[in-house]
């Protein structure tokens, strides 16, 4: 459902992943309940004009093709310029990769998620919404992987399956549609704020 807004301001879609999974205490594991983004807008005292609809409540891992198309479907859709995923962190890229294929114009996308649930009360998932929906204010179009304060383009990012750790993909190796990565602007290992690097993901989301 969405909320209330006024203006173009920025939408929010949720999908699911850990962002959003809490203790299922009957059997003993993480289940997926309501969106726990309404809630930590009004901790986070936002003060956008916001909209959030929820798509699917889904860990990334099960996230199908279809999904992903209907991700696309709402973004192509969406009358706000500006765009927030939230997502989990294990197919992340691959999301954010189906939405730069898809050539939206004039639209900012940026793609986030967390290691640790909100629920648990010590995630990282309110600084990264946080730091989300500003990044999506002051970058122009394009499709973005924000996390722990850094943000990355899509074709610029993966996710380190040994440290669990998201990093750069220097401009020497291959973006993630097999064409080569474009060059920092700030060279090599610079600290970009199109660059990210989280701390690895617990719980598959």
């Amino acid at each position: 459902m969405d909320a209330p807004h006024h203006g173009p301001g920025v939408r929010i879609f949720v999908t699911g992943g850990t962002f959003d999974k809490e203790y299922d205490e009957i059997h003993g594991r993480l289940a997926f309940k309501d969106s726990n983004l309404p809630k930590m807008l009004r901790l986070g005292r936002c003060r956008l004009a916001v909209s959030i609809r929820t798509l699917m409540m889904v860990d990334s891992l099960d996230m199908t093709d279809a999904d992903r198309a209907l991700i696309v479907q709402h973004c192509g859709a969406s009358e706000e310029p500006h765009i927030v995923i939230t997502h989990g962190t294990d197919t992340m890229v691959e999301t954010a990769k189906a939405l730069a294929a898809a050539a939206i114009p004039d639209k900012t996308i940026v793609l986030t998620g967390a290691m640790i649930p909100f629920a648990f009360g010590s995630s990282d998932g309110l600084f990264n919404l946080g730091s989300a929906l500003s990044f999506v204010q002051v970058l122009p179009p394009g499709v973005y992987v924000a996390m722990n304060g850094r943000c990355f383009p899509w074709n610029r990012v993966r996710k380190n399956r040994q440290t669990g750790m998201f990093e750069e993909v220097l401009g020497h190796e291959h973006g993630h549609d097999g064409s080569r990565a474009a060059p920092s602007p700030d060279g090599p290992g610079h600290a970009h704020p199109r660059s990210a690097a989280p701390q690895g993901e617990g719980p598959r989301g």
